[in-house]
This record gives structure tokens, sequence and C-alpha cells, in this order.
């Protein structure tokens, strides 16, 4: 049974919908209801650790570093970690941890990164799909970090969002 760490730092998979503006903005978390729609079973505890929660346009290389950090530290008693992330610069947090846990003698376990292309709040969302399929993941690919987003698993390094085809390439 899998400990895993459940990283979230906003994005759209987070986006709630404001009916005064009409627009999608990061206010609130949503991971909580959204694991609530999973069967967990085989995993013996997620910790749940909300870091932030910015549109990734939004984020600065502090950001991406403080994630790397946190990944690093919850792998110290973790047997993975899932990243929520935006995907407009999911790239970048993934190159970062990958140098900070190869800087300090390699990853300790799988660290998967995902988010969606859609917000959990819209019918039509990749958000349970992919959060399904990181917490998969983690659990049976070696140590090393990855996204997993749309049935496919990538590792860094040289991952990169396609626009065209709304997922990441390599």
């Amino acid at each position: 049974m899998a400990r895993i760490a459940l990283l979230t730092t906003g994005g759209t998979i987070e986006k709630t919908y404001d009916e005064l503006g009409g627009t999608l903005a990061n206010r609130e978390g949503v991971i909580d209801d959204l694991l609530g729609h999973l069967d967990l079973r085989g995993i013996s505890a997620i910790t749940r650790v909300a870091l932030m929660n910015k549109d990734s346009l939004d984020m600065t290389p502090a950001d991406h570093t403080r994630i790397a950090h946190e990944v690093e530290h919850q792998l110290t008693t973790h047997d993975g970690v899932v990243v929520v992330h935006g995907t407009d610069r999911l790239a970048e947090s993934g190159e970062t941890t990958l140098a900070r846990l190869n800087a300090a003698g390699g990853a300790r376990g799988a660290v998967v990164f995902t988010g969606a292309m859609r917000p959990f709040e819209l019918r039509s969302t990749d958000a349970l799909q992919n959060i399904t399929e990181a917490l998969l993941a983690v659990q049976i690919l070696p140590p090393g970090v990855y996204v997993c987003m749309h049935n496919r698993v990538l590792a860094f390094p040289g991952v990169r969002k396609d626009p065209a085809s709304l997922t990441f390439i390599k």
C-alpha cells in the first residue's frame, strides 16, 4: 500500500466559475471534492499539501523552486509524490524538480506532475481521468520525474506542452 503526497499548486484543474464576473479563476481548491469521486483502494494514505493556488502563467522561478523543494521534502516520508499543476508552466516546474533531485543524488520515488486542460467544475473536464492516471502511475513508475495526462506518461527532461494537440509531448 502506497503513501502518496499530493501537492496542489492551482492551475486550470482548480479553477472555479465566478457567476458575477463570468470568469474562471483560482479562488478555492477543488481537489478534495475530486478525490471524493475516486476509489482509492491500494493507497494507504494521501497527504494533501496545498502549496499555492495560482494560474501557472503567474508562477515565478521562485515558485518552481518552492515546488521542487517541497517534492524533495515529501519524498523523505512518502513513496511517491503527485503534483497537481497548471499546464502552461508545468514543464518548468518538472525540469526544476528534476534538477534539484539530481543534485541531491536522484529521486527516491516517482514524482508525477498532472493537471487539466479543462477545469474540474466543467462537464467535459479531463481532471478526473488525469488525477486517476497520476495516482496509478506514481505507484508503479520507477524513481524519476514525469508528467502523466491523457493516457500518456512522459519522463523529464525534454517534456513540453503542445498547444496544437492540447497535451504534452517529448
